[in-house]
C-alpha cells in the first residue's frame, strides 16, 4: 500500500460514508440467497450427474481451464498456440485439452469483425461437441467504457463510471442488458462484468473509471442492476474483482497488492457490492489477486486463499456459483508460486474456473498430478464440475450453442442501443466548476478544440460542437506552443485530458497551461478519471465525460451548447493534488 490512504479511505469513512454512504445495510450469510439461481442443484441435478459419470478424468480437469487460443479462425495453425498449448489450432486446443471455456481478445486476433466471431464461435463448439458433448463457454472483459472487446457495430457503452455519475438503477439494468444481447449475438456466453470494486483511492491505477464509484450503496445497486439485465439477456456475469480492488495503488498485473482494511471497512465497504451481486442470482464472481491480511494473514492472494475464497464468499456470504480466477498470466498471482503449482492453490482455495494460466500443458499437468497424489479429490474435481455445468444448462448451451454468423450483426448496435448510450453519456457529463460563467458558450462561438486523444478522436468533438451550432476548429497532437498560437484567433480553447491514474501527465498539463496563459477562456473535459480537474490549474470551467467513446464527445459538446441539462454528479471524491484535502465531494455536480 502507498500511503495516500489519508484522504482516500480514512476520511472518506468519516465523511463520504456519513452522507451518501449512510443508508448502507449490510447484509449478511443469513440474507443472502444461497447460491439463488447460481445454484447447481435444482432442475438440472439429474442431467448434471448424469453428464459427469460419462466424462473422464481429464474432461473433468479440462473443464476447470478458460484458455486463450490464438488466430481469427478456430482451425488456422497459430505459433503462439504451440507455445502456449502445446497445440497449433484453437480446435485443437479444446480438443486436445478439453477446456472448459475460451476468452476471446484483440491481441489474440479473435475479434476481427462480427461474422468472423461467430463463426469461429461455431467452429470451436464444433470441436468441444465432437470430443465429448460438453459446449464451451465463451467469454470476454466485455466491460465497455475503456475495457470494450466486440468491434463495431458493438455499442460504444460510456462505462462504470458514467453510470455512477447518472446513479440510474434503469441505465445500469440496460447497459447490463445490451453488453448480454451483444454476446449472445455474437456466440459468446460470459461477459467477465461488472466490475463492482467500490474506488475510494485515487492513485488506484488499474480500477479507477472502470469502477462505479466510491459509494458502497451505489455500486452495490448499479451492480446488482446490471447484473439483472445481462443475465436476463441469457448472458453470464462475473462480478469483480472479490473481495474488493478498489483501494490499491499497485497493478495486480505487475505486482501484488495489500489490502490493509479492517473487518468492518471490508463490510462497510468492499463487501456490499459482492452481497448483492450474490442476492441478483450472479452466475460467477471474478477473484482479486490482492493480499488481504485481516482475512488471511498467510500473505497469498485471494485468489490462492482458502479462508476467503470458501470461507468467507462460499460459507459466510452463500455464494454456490462459479468462481473464477482473475488471469493466471498476471503478477500478482506468480509471485509465490509456479505456473504448474498456481491453479492447484486456486482450486484447494475454492476456485472452480482457472483463467488465461501462461502455459495451459503446465498448468493442467500441475494439477493432474495433484490429483494423481490425492492432493486435490475427485469428488473436490466435481464440486468444480458440478457449478461449471450448471451455469452451462443455465444459459442453454446445451440446448443450442450455435448462432448465424450471416445475422448476428442485426442485433448488434441497434439504434436503440445507441440512443440508450447517448441517454448515459448525456446523463454522466458532470459540470465540476465554472467560476466564469463559461457554460453554456455563446451561440455560435469559435472554438479550438485540442488535447489528449487522437486525431480521428478530436475529429469527432469538432464535428459533434459543429452539429450544435458552435464553430470548432480541431488541432490533434498539438505542442504547448503551437495550441497557444491557434488559441488566440478564437472565442474559446476545449483541451481534452485522460489519465489512468491520479495524476495527470506532465505534458497534457502544458498543454492546458500554455492555452490560459493566452487569456482565452479554457474549458477542460477530462476524458477518463475525473481527477484531472486539481492538476491543470485555472480554467475557465471544467467537465468530466468518463470516457471518449463517440457518445461522450456528442455529450459534451451537447453541454457546452446548452443543449443537454447538465444532471451528473461525481461518483468518487476528489482530492486535492497534494492528496492531504478534499477538493470536491462525492455527489458534486454543478447545474
Amino acid at each position: 500500500m502507498t500511503s495516500h490512504h489519508s484522504l482516500s479511505r480514512r476520511a472518506f469513512s468519516a465523511a463520504a460514508l456519513g452522507g451518501l454512504g449512510a443508508s448502507i445495510t449490510l447484509p449478511t450469510a443469513a440474507h443472502a440467497a444461497p447460491g439463488g439461481p447460481a445454484a447447481p442443484a435444482g432442475k438440472n441435478s439429474g442431467q448434471i450427474d448424469e453428464l459427469l459419470a460419462g466424462m473422464s478424468l481429464e474432461q473433468k480437469i479440462g473443464q476447470l481451464f478458460v484458455a486463450v487460443g490464438y488466430g481469427s479462425t478456430a482451425h488456422a495453425p497459430h505459433p503462439s498456440n504451440t507455445s502456449s498449448t502445446g497445440v497449433d489450432t484453437i480446435a485443437e486446443i479444446v480438443r486436445t485439452h478439453h477446456v472448459g471455456g475460451l476468452i476471446y481478445f484483440v491481441w489474440s486476433d479473435n475479434l476481427q469483425d462480427i461474422e468472423q466471431i461467430a463463426t469461429l464461435s461455431n467452429d470451436a463448439q464444433d470441436a468441444a461437441l465432437d470430443s465429448g458433448g460438453i459446449p464451451l463457454v465463451i467469454s470476454a472483459d466485455e466491460e465497455r467504457g475503456v475495457v470494450f472487446r466486440l468491434p463495431a457495430p458493438a455499442t460504444p457503452l460510456p462505462g462504470q463510471m458514467a453510470l455512477g455519475a447518472t446513479g440510474s438503477h434503469a441505465h445500469a439494468r440496460k447497459a447490463g442488458d445490451i453488453v448480454g444481447t451483444e454476446m449472445r449475438a455474437a456466440g459468446l456466453h460470459q461477459a467477465f462484468s461488472p466490475v463492482v470494486d467500490v474506488n475510494i483511492e485515487a492513485q488506484n491505477p488499474v480500477i479507477g473509471v472502470r469502477s462505479l464509484g466510491a459509494d458502497p450503496s451505489a455500486v452495490a445497486r448499479l451492480g446488482a442492476a446490471q447484473i439483472k439485465g445481462m443475465q436476463k439477456a441469457n448472458c453470464s456475469a462475473a462480478a469483480k474483482h472479490f473481495p474488493g480492488h478498489g483501494d490499491t495503488a499497485t497493478d495486480s498485473h505487475l505486482g501484488l497488492p495489500v489490502i490493509d482494511h479492517t473487518r468492518e471497512e471490508l463490510d462497510t465497504l468492499d463487501l456490499p457490492p459482492f452481497i448483492a451481486a450474490i442476492e441478483e442470482g450472479v452466475d460467477s464472481i471474478m477473484t482479486a489477486h490482492i493480499v488481504v491480511p485481516v482475512l488471511d494473514d498467510s500473505g497469498v492472494p485471494a485468489t490462492l486463499s482458502h479462508p476467503i475464497l470458501t470461507g468467507l464468499l462460499r460459507e459466510e456470504l452463500g455464494f454456490e456459483g462459479v468462481i473464477v480466477t482473475d488471469s493466471l498470466a498476471m503478477e500478482g498471482v506468480r509471485t509465490l508460486f509456479g505456473d504448474a503449482r498456481v491453479p492447484v492453490e486456486a482450486i484447494l482455495a475454492g476456485a472452480d474456473q482457472m483463467l488465461m494460466p501462461p502455459d495451459l500443458v503446465v498448468a493442467i499437468g500441475g494439477v493432474r498430478d495433484a490429483v494423481a497424489s490425492g492432493e486435490i479429490t475427485e469428488e473436490r474435481l466435481d464440486e468444480s464440475v458440478r457449478r461449471i455445468l450448471a451455469q452451462k444448462l443455465r444459459r442453454g448451451l446445451f440446448d443450442q450453442v450455435h448462432v448465424d454468423p450471416a445475422t448476428a450483426a442485426d442485433a448488434i448496435g441497434t439504434a436503440r442501443s445507441v440512443r440508450t448510450a447517448q441517454k448515459i453519456a448525456d446523463d454522466a457529463v458532470t459540470l465540476i466548476s465554472d467560476d466564469a460563467g463559461a457554460i453554456p458558450l455563446a451561440k455560435g462561438a469559435s472554438v479550438l478544440v485540442t488535447g489528449a486523444g487522437t486525431a480521428a478522436k478530436i475529429d469527432v468533438a469538432t464535428q459533434a460542437l459543429g452539429a450544435h451550432g458552435l464553430q470548432a476548429t480541431s488541432l490533434a497532437g498539438a505542442t504547448p506552443e503551437a495550441a497557444a498560437a491557434a488559441a488566440t484567433d478564437v472565442d474559446v480553447a476545449l483541451v481534452f485530458t485522460s489519465s489512468s491514474g491520479f495524476t495527470t501527465p506532465a505534458s497534457q498539463v502544458a498543454v492546458v497551461a500554455a492555452l490560459a496563459a493566452t487569456g482565452t477562456p479554457v474549458v477542460h473535459v477530462s476524458l477518463r478519471n475525473p481527477y484531472d480537474v486539481v492538476h491543470v490549474g485555472e480554467v475557465a470551467a471544467s467537465l468530466a465525460a468518463y470516457g471518449n467513446s463517440d457518445c461522450n464527445f456528442e455529450a459534451v459538446a451537447g453541454a457546452l451548447a446548452g443543449d443537454v441539462t447538465l444532471r451528473g454528479t461525481l461518483p468518487v471524491p476528489i482530492p486535492t493534488a497534494d492528496g492531504t484535502g478534499e477538493a470536491y465531494p462525492l455527489g458534486h455536480g454543478l447545474r
